[in-house]
């Protein structure tokens, strides 16, 4: 099991009448996306702020690399909030001079590193540009710089897409892959489900201030899986084996038929395509796998 680089155990924050966080314990994995789902008010936000020591729990810990949370652990912290928070009026060079300071790096080794993103994000001319005259993704990418540029074991990205055209948000996948390859960890918050399908290894779902699903990616969708397969055919499957029930049907616009599937779980799936073989001409065939956003939908409803 890999070891972890961020664990809270049985988290609890109240505000006034809210209890924001009820006995929330997670794992992060080292080396790991981890997904940090759930509905808008669900907490997350909150597990965000303890973690990153804007705000302290009621009850619980958080431990950093195996040793309880301490202000100096900032440090080893890079953190992109949901609601973006550059200076305005500060010129870029400047204002990212000064954060990567603020987070331990000499000005000599934040201008090599500045040099690296900037060529990367291919920036140079944003040097002596306020902040204001940005536009709204321009200023992200000069956000997310800030937050990565001390090289931080841990980033905690909250809704990093947002704002981003298609062609911005895939570089900025990318660089968070690369991040990921270099021995970074990544808690990821968001609720675009296909990021996650993408990106995620390991995900938890928070709703209504408690944890309702948590664990790596696959094994979660493993208990979801409906056991159900698709198809796509000519011919006809009336005379299916009571075993196998057709759960839906609807014609394509090509003359084939596509039906879902269910089997029993003492069948096998090769039992059913030589079922299918024997009665119809098939043209596809595949498991139905449930989306993460599926997921999300059924774990917050059942919940």
């Amino acid at each position: 099991m890999p070891k972890s680089i961020l664990e809270t155990r049985n988290i609890v924050k109240q505000y006034a009448q809210h209890r924001a966080l009820d006995d929330v314990s997670l794992t992060v994995p080292s080396g790991s996306i981890f997904g940090l789902l759930g509905p808008n008010g669900a907490g997350k936000t909150s597990l965000i702020r303890i973690i990153n020591q804007i705000t302290a729990p009621d009850a619980g810990e958080v431990f950093l690399g195996g040793e309880p949370l301490r202000p100096d652990h900032i440090r080893r912290i890079g953190y992109l909030p949901e609601e973006r928070g550059l200076y305005k009026k500060m010129k870029v060079g400047e204002q990212l001079l000064y954060l990567a300071q603020l987070k331990g790096l000499t000005e000599r080794q934040a201008m090599e590193k500045l040099k690296i993103w900037f060529t990367k994000f291919d920036i140079k001319t944003w040097w002596e540009k306020n902040v204001e005259d940005l536009s709204k993704g321009m200023q992200q990418k000069i956000q997310f710089v800030a937050t990565v540029l001390h090289e931080p074991d841990l980033i905690i990205l909250d809704e990093p897409f947002s704002g981003f055209d298609p062609i911005n948000a895939n570089l900025i996948k990318d660089e968070i892959l690369e991040l990921k390859k270099n021995g970074a960890t990544i808690i990821f918050s968001t609720h675009r489900m296909e990021s996650v399908e993408e990106l995620c290894d390991h995900i938890a779902l928070i709703n209504r201030s408690r944890k309702v699903l948590d664990g790596p990616k696959r094994t979660i969708k493993e208990q979801f899986k409906t056991h159900t397969y698709h198809v796509e055919y000519q011919g006809s499957l009336t005379d299916l084996p009571s075993a196998f029930q057709v759960v839906g049907s609807k014609p394509t616009d090509d003359n084939f038929t596509r039906a879902d599937i269910r089997i029993p779980p003492d069948a096998s799936v090769n039992d059913l395509i030589r079922t299918l073989l024997e009665r119809v001409a098939v043209r596809s065939f595949g498991e139905n796998i449930p989306s993460m956003n599926d997921i999300f939908i059924k774990a917050v409803n059942e919940k």
